[in-house]
């Protein structure tokens, strides 16, 4: 039982029998007294705060052995926090909890109050009074008692009679940001040719400077702070062309005579003390650029969305980020971005030949440039450094700019060759507009081309190759682009700037398709990818094409040699033998006919209990090496059909098993841009239990991260089961290929199962980063057709029938990504990454997670008009060069069932059902204009 309020005592818990509350208030003051920590109580006195409080939270920090915290009953998780006043260098946490006390919790720590770090987690906590004294590590001025589970018997809530927090003051060391006065803050970073500082304000907008040079010593004032300010931040300073970034840290700026903090370290300030601690510092692991775990603690985001309980975001403040794309100096702006060869030009469709990749793609065929724009601060000239791989052609270190099309579409003003600075890199600069006639303003269509003409002792491929078209904005900087119109000599198909509102992917929105290639919408580099990036990025589209068995690239094998650290990796159990093999020109697969089996398919497998399968493990694996033996084949026996919707029937060649979920490939572009929005902001759509009543109580499912143990928000496949595209591709890995990565080490092997192999990681990690930056930064399409009011009055009915309720249109991606080319992007997936109950109809047997069988994620939706093509793929019916045509083939849905967009939308039951009544309640032209819309995407 639990008594009223009114009933409780200042230290009465929940009654119990055979023992008084007076026994228990005295064996808590014995208890209290075994542990007293020697040192100070930092805790004592402290600002504090709950998220519910039957108890005042003050009474767990104001010395006082016979008042507590009580937080709500039955409410988990709940959380207690002090703010200490200042950082302090942290070694011990003492709890001294009152019976009602948790069976798992965790301790964190934050410098802000916004961005946390678990220090320790606890579990196995019995019911009963207790104290815990737990150490830690880690500089911090916030630290959280975050209740996830109550001890067995707990009917009440968690209850804290004190709480005790030791550690000493923070010091700083050389090179953090300083106090120098009540107004601004120093920050210091020595040596390189050039440091730029990239900082933002209590969670405000990122700026980007140039600091000040005095010798090896660089500078910065950050201006206009005041007491209490949080200023995050991270250097990136190069050396030799060579880019190198800080983790990334925060500075508390402490006022006249306050103090300041800082992780970078640093001297001491005038006006006040400083202090620094390490990023990586505390019980939490710090992120890395390959998609790890950042560690950060279970809060409310610092853009103060919804609180997200027991999840630990992917990435937090303290995730190391790698260089932004461009930035502000006093003088210019600078764009830094990479680029890939090309066999033809951009706008030549009667080539078809610009968005496939060449043989040796990975190897000496991309090229780093840094754009320095002094037109856009009031100078005269732009700048284009370029860093290439490999030594280019002496006579033809081409770099085209501002297009005319006059005569070819491939037709620039300005042809000339750019100055020779060493092998590598080479610049060209202009003050003058040769398409305008006039000098450079801000404004101008700077439209430019970087031809690769290598020199010819490249040791594989051919040397000579064009580059991508890109289209710069004088004073704004790169944006996709379309075409139309003449140029003012006369030229043919004039590009433009695509709306911002029709950048499906923010600013890794790929230009318009102008070169007739239907078939390669998916395959294409973020516009915006970074100026390290193209490399990792070729190397992982290689591992993508290449065959776990024998090492061979898919795309012109006899050309490209096969990747030896492939070679052997598969099975022995497995589905097919590269990533590719299934997600074809990272589109979605096709429903294979009647009677065929179903290569392209997971079909994930469980028993009666929703267990591993005995016999199959998690996963059917049909192919099978190394003596080991097949698990069986599945094919579609038959189609259902009624009221025009049709459903499959699986026939199993080998076991059966008791539940099953049938996953067709889906596709893979935009994955990056998913993983970036912030948790907070995807918790806030939830609404489990219907709160508004509109029938649709999308829910998040929540997973463990098998590389931490922590619980993440799921994200990716079709019941939202990953919470990372590191953790869905190490899983696609283990259970479609059979190969082992040090996130799943152990093969899929039931328990009836002994011709499975050993464990132990297989495939290097390398490689499993080089892909997972290879999908994150795939760019994604425009919106077509976006200024045809068909497809406008298209949009409008998806909102206005609810489709967008679900298949939510805009959202925003956090500054917490380690990728620069996914930080801060407004983007248009339409989805909310949650689940939704699609009723009985489309609902299979086996749940994932907290998902159930009925349950689904809602699948993003751009690309979902261009996906047809890039299935079919295309055939030239005709022969000849520039004659290739769609042979679109629909597949919609998890398992493939619908065959056009319409079908997929009548499909929708269960919280789709009122949309899905809606549409059919339109006319017969709002229909096709929702359609049209559809397809725009």
């Amino acid at each position: 039982m639990r008594l009223p309020p009114h009933q409780r005592g200042a230290f009465l818990a929940p009654v119990f029998s055979l023992m008084t509350a007076s026994a228990l208030y005295a064996m808590s003051i014995t208890a209290q007294a075994q542990i007293q920590n020697p040192s100070t109580n930092l805790a004592t006195g402290a600002s504090v705060t709950a998220s519910t409080a039957d108890l005042a939270a003050a009474y767990a920090v104001d010395g006082d052995n016979g008042t507590r915290w009580a937080s709500a009953a039955q409410t988990d998780p709940s959380w207690l926090s002090i703010d200490l006043g200042q950082l302090y260098n942290l070694n011990q946490v003492e709890i001294f909890w009152e019976a009602a006390n948790a069976d798992t919790y965790e301790i964190l720590g934050s410098s802000n109050g916004s961005q946390w770090t678990t220090l320790s987690t606890q579990t196995g906590g019995q019911f009963g009074h207790r104290t815990d004294s737990v150490s830690v590590n880690g500089t911090y001025r916030y630290v959280r008692i975050n209740g996830l589970s109550r001890s067995a018997g707990n009917q009440w809530g968690y209850s804290i009679w004190e709480l005790g927090v030791f550690g000493s003051p923070a010091t700083c060391d050389n090179g953090c940001m300083l106090e120098v006065n009540g107004s601004t803050a120093r920050a210091q970073m020595d040596g390189g040719d050039i440091v730029d500082l990239h900082y933002s304000i209590n969670g405000g907008a990122q700026q980007n400077v140039r600091m000040n040079q005095s010798g090896s010593e660089w500078t910065y004032d950050v201006p206009n702070l005041s007491s209490g300010d949080t200023v995050s931040y991270f250097f990136t300073k190069i050396t030799n062309g060579v880019g190198e970034t800080t983790d990334a840290a925060q500075f508390t700026f402490g006022g006249q005579g306050g103090s300041s903090s800082s992780s970078s370290g640093g001297g001491s300030g005038s006006g006040g003390s400083s202090s620094s601690s390490s990023s990586s510092s505390g019980g939490g692991s710090s992120s890395s650029s390959s998609g790890g775990s950042s560690g950060g603690g279970s809060s409310s985001s610092s853009s103060g969305g919804a609180d997200l309980g027991s999840i630990v975001p992917l990435y937090d403040g303290s995730t190391p980020l790698e260089p932004v794309i461009q930035y502000e100096t006093a003088t210019a702006l600078v764009t830094r971005f990479s680029d890939r060869a090309r066999d033809r030009h951009a706008k030549e469709d009667h080539f078809q030949a610009y968005d496939h990749y060449l043989s040796f793609y990975w190897e000496d065929r991309t090229a780093a440039i840094e754009i320095i724009d002094e037109v856009a601060k009031g100078g005269d000239s732009v700048r284009m450094n370029v860093r290439t791989e490999f030594k280019l052609s002496d006579t033809e270190a081409e770099n085209r700019w501002f297009y005319r099309g006059v005569g070819t579409v491939a037709e620039y003003c300005d042809n000339g060759t750019m100055v020779v600075e060493d092998q590598y890199n080479y610049h060209k600069e202009r003050t003058y507009n040769c398409r305008e006639g006039r000098n450079i303003q801000v404004g101008d269509k700077l439209e430019f081309e970087l031809s690769q003409f290598l020199d010819a002792s490249v040791p594989n491929g051919r040397a000579n190759y064009y580059g991508t078209t890109f289209l710069y904005i004088v004073g704004e900087g790169l944006v996709p682009w379309d075409v139309g119109g003449t140029t003012p000599f006369g030229g043919v198909k004039d590009s433009y700037k695509i709306p911002e509102a029709a950048w499906l992917g923010g600013d890794t929105t790929i230009h318009a398709l102008t070169s007739g290639e239907t078939d390669n919408h998916f395959m294409q580099m973020a516009t915006n990818i970074g100026y390290e990036n193209a490399q990792p990025f070729m190397r992982g589209r290689r591992v993508l094409h290449s065959s776990a068995v024998d090492g061979v690239h898919d795309e012109k094998p006899i050309e490209n040699p096969p990747l030896q650290d492939m070679i052997g990796l598969a099975g022995p159990h497995y589905i097919a033998d590269s990533c590719a093999s299934c997600h074809e020109r990272n589109g979605r697969a096709a429903p294979a006919p009647v009677g065929e089996p179903l290569e392209k398919w997971t079909f994930k497998v469980a028993d009666a209990n929703g267990n591993p399968d005995p016999y199959l493990g998690s996963a059917l694996q049909p192919k099978a090496r190394g003596g080991a033996s097949s698990e069986g084949n599945v094919s579609i026996a038959f189609w259902s059909e009624q009221n025009g919707l049709r459903s499959p029937n699986y026939a199993f060649t080998g076991v059966t098993p008791e539940r099953f979920s049938a996953r067709i490939a889906p596709n893979l572009v935009g994955m990056g841009l998913l993983e970036a929005i912030e948790e907070s902001a995807i918790v806030a759509q939830a609404d489990p239990n219907d709160s508004n009543g509109d029938g649709i109580s999308g829910r998040v499912n929540r997973v463990v991260d098998p590389e931490t143990g922590d619980t993440r928000l799921g994200r990716f496949g079709w019941k939202a089961g990953a919470p990372s595209i590191r953790h869905q591709l190490a899983r696609a890995f283990n259970t479609d290929m059979g190969v082992m990565t040090s996130v799943f080490p152990e093969p899929d092997c039931g328990s009836s199962q002994n011709d499975c192999g050993s464990g132990g990681a297989e495939l290097d990690d390398q490689h499993l980063q080089d892909l997972t930056k290879y999908i994150a930064l795939l760019g994604v399409r425009p919106q077509r057709n976006h200024d045809d009011p068909s497809v406008q009055n298209g949009q409008q009915l998806f909102s206005s029938i609810g489709c967008a309720d679900c298949h939510t249109p805009t959202q925003q991606t956090s500054a917490n990504h380690p990728f620069a080319e996914l930080r801060d992007q407004t983007i248009h997936p339409y989805t909310d990454l949650l689940l939704h109950d699609m009723g009985p109809g489309l609902a299979d047997n086996l749940g994932e997670g907290e998902a159930s069988g009925a349950e689904w994620r809602t699948a993003p939706l751009w690309g979902l008009g261009l996906s047809a093509c890039v299935t079919g793929g295309v055939e030239n019916p005709v022969g000849g060069q520039g004659n290739e045509v769609c042979t679109p083939e629909h597949s919609y849905l998890h398992d493939g069932r619908a065959r056009s967009i319409e079908e997929a939308i009548l499909w929708h039951g269960g919280e789709g059902e009122a949309s899905k009544n809606g549409y059919q309640g339109l006319s017969a032209s709002g229909k096709q204009d929702l359609l049209n819309f559809l397809n725009s995407l």
